[in-house]
């Protein structure tokens, strides 16, 4: 997958000390990772990269909302979600990110490219279960619910009396109060 410009940072050319990028993410971005769960995305994205001599602290603070199908009833619904996350980069011999929070550059590399971790915390703050707030308050009209409704199991509303029980337990009943 070719790297989105936008998203390179060239931290050569940068002071020590911290600075901010911002990003606002659409349904284009998902699309170039062939992501089809988003209907339809409203994301900014704010990034700090703190330079420091011999590293960079990158931190990640995402916010918005993604259009999404509900689980139950297939409705699309707006799904807010926030999500932050703190990268260290540091320099080695070779390119090392099997740790989550750190990734390792070779030393002369001069810009780091962070779509793959914006793609990940998007994706991520989603719920792994998506309700549809309808369906939590009751307020959605929906033919799915409708015959969930009508398909769900009854609970019994007849109640037994004691007469209704069979004659067969009684003999069992003398047994707990013969003690």
């Amino acid at each position: 997958m070719k790297p989105l410009k936008e998203f390179t940072i060239p931290f050569v050319g940068l002071k020590v000390g911290e600075h901010h990028f911002e990003y606002d993410i659409e349904q284009a971005f998902f699309e170039h990772f062939e992501y089809e769960d988003f209907n339809d995305t409203y994301v900014h994205v704010n990034v700090v990269l703190n330079k420091k001599a011999t590293l960079l602290e990158l931190h990640f603070e995402v916010s918005g909302e993604v259009n999404i199908n509900c689980d139950l009833t297939n409705e699309p619904y707006n799904q807010n979600i926030s999500n932050i996350f703190d990268l260290v980069v540091k320099f080695g011999d070779e390119y090392n990110d099997e740790y989550t929070d750190i990734l390792i550059i070779p030393h002369g590399t001069h810009e780091i490219n962070i779509q793959q971790y914006i793609y990940e915390l998007v994706v991520l703050a989603v719920p792994i279960k998506r309700i549809h707030p309808g369906v939590i308050d009751g307020t959605l009209n929906s033919d799915i619910l409708k015959k969930l409704e009508e398909l769900s199991p009854k609970p019994n509303k007849q109640k037994q009396s004691e007469g209704d029980i069979d004659p067969r337990w009684n003999t069992l009943k003398k047994l707990l109060t013969d003690k």
